[in-house]
């Protein structure tokens, strides 16, 4: 899939598709949906597990995971705008410094603010959306724990090739590495968070 930040250029009968293309161009929409995606998926997972870890009901972790949702993809969104908007800025000002003639034409290249806002709130919610609904049917407290931890394991896996596949990175390693941040990121919340609960802290 491209983007409008792709460079189309002529495709010489001697190379491939890979040899031409320069996959560093793929565009901010890419960078904002994967990050967003797995910042979703992680951050959401490990706040579940860490209200799991001193509250058994259902009720405490789903309204905690969608308090995450909904002030994760607002913030992700925010943070994309301002940053995005801020490159845009310097580049403008930038082209203008070198007297660019073709400045409007050269304004269609930049990366669109609003589409990468857009992208990381929608990845975000899709991503957060994985452990809300693999805890919502479960009324067994360990059993829910479980199948959060393996649906997000799974989504970790799918997320990092889609990244990899996307970008023509590596594929085992790009996996390996969200796999084994994700689930530092739900076991240092869980057991911080057990820890204070059973401290004497009244939660």
């Amino acid at each position: 899939m491209a983007s409008q930040n792709d460079v189309a250029v002529p495709i010489p009968e001697n190379k491939s598709v890979d040899e031409v293309i320069d996959y560093t161009q793929r565009g901010q929409w890419l960078r904002a949906a994967v990050l967003g995606a797995n910042d979703g998926l992680v951050s959401v997972a490990s706040l579940m597990m860490g209200v799991g870890a001193v509250k058994h009901g259902v009720k405490a972790m789903i309204l905690t995971g969608f308090a995450g949702l909904v002030a994760g993809a607002c913030s992700m969104a925010i943070g994309e705008y301002v940053s995005v908007s801020s490159q845009v800025d310097v580049e403008v000002s930038q082209m203008k410094r070198n007297g660019a003639s073709n400045i409007e034409s050269q304004n269609d290249q930049l990366p669109n603010p609003f589409q990468a806002a857009a992208a990381s709130a929608v990845a975000f919610t899709i991503g957060a959306m994985v452990p809300l609904v693999a805890a919502t049917f479960i009324v067994n407290h360990e059993v829910r724990l479980a199948v959060v931890v393996a649906a997000v394991t799974v989504a970790l896996i799918v997320f990092g090739w889609i990244g990899a596949f996307l970008g023509r990175a590596p594929v085992v390693k790009s996996c390996f590495r969200v796999l084994v941040g994700g689930w530092m990121a739900m076991a240092v919340t869980f057991g911080l968070t057990k820890l204070i609960g059973t401290s004497g802290l009244s939660v």
